[in-house]
């Protein structure tokens, strides 16, 4: 049924309406087998008709009511947001799609740093890619297609067919280990990319074939090495041994895109100032910053302790943040809920935020920022937790990461880069923090640049 676009809760819908109008337009009554009914549908007067709709309304509230306590519980959060659903002030009768327009067209972008930096970016979790799957992915200005062959491996490829252009992720098929245009049936295959079969001609070009990403899967994602020059990865993303052994499941994903420079989000690690006015008020206050300070809320707050440094050799495509969390409510500290978070960069697209409690377990949140365009980054959080804790932990965890996310979402959306930023002695981790990260920058790498037309009077 998913092949033709229809949601197995549709279906049910569908099915659940047919049968209870079936039950209420049906002459005889099913209630009354013995000829009698049931007493109670007598006392309270509904027979016949009547009580086979009264049924019908509480079985559906039921099975919605068990389906949502069933989802509460055992599966994934999932939390896929809109480019324009965060971080936009729709007021005057706009939409939300206005005001995002309207900021993005008005805003004024600074001096910024190239828009792609080296490294590994994330281009879909592996649980959405079938055998046999074929995904049409946005990635770094390019379009590509990322494919698991029948054996299981993921591959990506320039989505575009040097043939003729035909878009290889939107009808085409994988056959092997290739991937099989829509168009004309050429075959390339994953491993390099190169044409191995043209149906109607008698030889294959040796120069035919697709540009082929160097990708890897890992963690339960599969990523792709981005270089302006072309040149190898000199450096892996490490494998998190609990996810791999099973030890640790998926428990849930979030999904933003965010107006800003890629930098811009990596650089929050250092920016220890901002945690204490931004994202001090507790989640219940919401995530729009004109009222995330209300007095209504304030009796709940979070306490943050951080330390943010660049790692040394080997690692200094690395970078660690120790956060030490705290909550007070009315004032009164509860240790039962101190959490002590490890947050590792590597490269500019992934974070590991680890995170271990004596009570409630431990895990971590993957977060990926990969640039979807020089000023649209899509930034990922996915969760992956001890087995034997309840899903409805982890989900939690997750759902409070969100709204605190959502917070520093809607400031990015609205604000300009500043290259040469005014700081104080008390910001000192930001500058430090841009020279760690320029190393992922050459000297070709892709910068954005704007046509100023003026008017000449």
């Amino acid at each position: 049924m998913d092949g033709f676009g229809v949601s197995p809760r549709k279906v049910a819908a569908v099915v659940g309406v047919f049968v209870g109008s079936v039950l209420i337009t049906h002459v005889g009554d099913p209630l009354d087998s013995v000829g009698n009914g049931y007493p109670m549908w007598r006392k309270t007067g509904l027979i016949g008709a009547p009580a086979r709709a009264a049924v019908c309304i509480i079985a559906g509230i039921s099975l919605l009511a068990m389906g949502w306590l069933y989802r509460l519980l055992f599966c994934p959060l999932e939390l896929l947001r809109a480019p324009d659903d965060v971080g936009y002030i729709a007021e005057d009768g706009r939409s939300r799609a206005q005001a995002a327009n309207e900021v993005r067209r008005r805003r004024k972008t600074g001096e910024l740093p190239p828009v792609y930096p080296n490294g590994w970016y994330r281009v879909l979790d592996s649980h959405m890619l079938e055998r046999g799957d074929v995904k049409n992915v946005s990635v770094l200005g390019e379009q590509v297609a990322v494919f698991r062959s029948q054996e299981g491996k993921a591959y990506v490829v320039d989505a575009y067919c040097p043939h003729l252009g035909a878009n290889l992720a939107v009808g085409g098929r994988v056959v092997g280990a290739c991937i099989e245009c829509p168009f004309h049936g050429w075959q390339f295959r994953g491993e390099d990319g190169k044409c191995v079969k043209i149906p109607y001609a008698e030889k294959v070009p040796e120069f035919a074939k697709v540009r082929c990403w160097p990708s890897c899967e890992v963690n339960g994602q599969i990523l792709v090495w981005f270089h302006c020059d072309g040149e190898d990865p000199p450096w892996s993303i490490p494998e998190q041994e609990e996810i791999t052994r099973g030890e640790w499941l998926y428990r849930g994903r979030t999904e933003h895109f965010i107006n800003a420079h890629i930098e811009e989000i990596p650089e929050n690690a250092a920016d220890i100032a901002h945690l204490a006015h931004l994202h001090t008020p507790g989640i219940v206050s919401g995530v729009d910053l004109r009222y995330t300070n209300s007095k209504t809320w304030e009796f709940v707050r979070h306490d943050w302790r951080v330390q943010w440094a660049p790692e040394s050799k080997p690692n200094m495509h690395c970078s660690k943040m120790l956060v030490k969390h705290a909550l007070t409510v009315f004032g009164r500290h509860w240790p039962l809920l101190d959490v002590d978070v490890v947050a590792r960069q590597v490269g500019p697209g992934v974070v590991f935020l680890l995170f271990g409690h004596s009570f409630l377990g431990r895990g971590v949140i993957m977060q990926c920022v990969t640039p979807v365009e020089p000023l649209l980054q899509c930034v990922s959080h996915s969760i992956f937790y001890q087995s034997n804790i309840p899903p409805l932990v982890p989900k939690f965890i997750l759902k409070a990461e969100c709204i605190q996310f959502e917070r520093d979402v809607m400031i990015w959306n609205n604000k300009k880069y500043i290259s040469k930023p005014l700081l104080v002695k008390e910001d000192s981790a930001i500058q430090k923090h841009r020279r760690w990260f320029s190393q992922f920058y050459s000297e070709n790498s892709p910068r954005l640049h704007y046509q100023h037309d003026t008017l000449d009077f």
